[in-house]
């Protein structure tokens, strides 16, 4: 990025840098491990992610325990079976699709605002998009902390689902690897799309 470019956004260079431009996702990790006031801080920042009707759906499960990891690991592909059960910390991001029992809190000067939600496949598409936005918040929360992320889609998501959250309507999205990227950890920058590629005006 051109230094004027640099210099329209309000985030300082470093903070682009943390944030964006030097970020990788993390294949391997130190053994130094993610504190809970590291979790609990991200979780303050990104807890202010648009969501619809601020229906919040986003549901975190730290899978902490290494018979835990062991559960997870059963239903994650390789190479992420291995990535995962050497992490120091890995959180299953999911979305509430009964997020609307929870309305009468999160949106409460609209009384019936659970009503907008009756029908079940609206929902869980409502459920999935704003979950979408919530977990591209967390993924940069946990680079706001000094930390790096792993994000996943290689695994069962209905063996993850059985496993964790069974009779629930939680719906596993993307598991996430956190921790403190080793050497060699992360994978040279691929390119991305140009301004010109991706942006058009009518």
């Amino acid at each position: 990025m051109t230094a004027v470019l640099t210099d329209a956004l309000a985030l300082s260079k470093d903070a682009q840098d943390l944030l964006f431009h030097e970020a990788r996702t993390a294949n391997a990790f130190t053994d130094e491990p993610v504190t809970e006031d590291e979790v609990r801080a991200i979780y303050e920042l990104v807890k202010w992610a648009p969501t619809a009707m601020n229906t919040q759906p986003l549901r975190v499960l730290l899978v902490r325990s290494d018979e835990a990891n062991e559960r997870l690991s059963r239903h994650m592909t390789e190479p992420n079976r291995a990535k995962t059960l050497k992490a120091p910390l890995t959180a299953i991001l999911a979305a509430d699709t009964n997020f609307h029992d929870h309305l009468h809190r999160t949106f409460p000067h609209v009384p019936n605002a659970k009503d907008k939600f009756a029908d079940e496949t609206g929902r869980r598409a409502a459920a999935k998009l704003s979950t979408g936005l919530q977990i591209g918040y967390f993924i940069l929360g946990i680079r706001a902390a000094g930390l790096d992320a792993g994000p996943m889609a290689g695994f069962d998501a209905e063996g993850v689902r059985a496993e964790f959250f069974a009779g629930t309507g939680i719906e596993p999205l993307v598991v996430v690897n956190i921790g403190h990227v080793a050497e060699g950890g992360s994978r040279p920058r691929n390119p991305r799309l140009d301004y010109a590629e991706v942006v058009s005006s009518v």
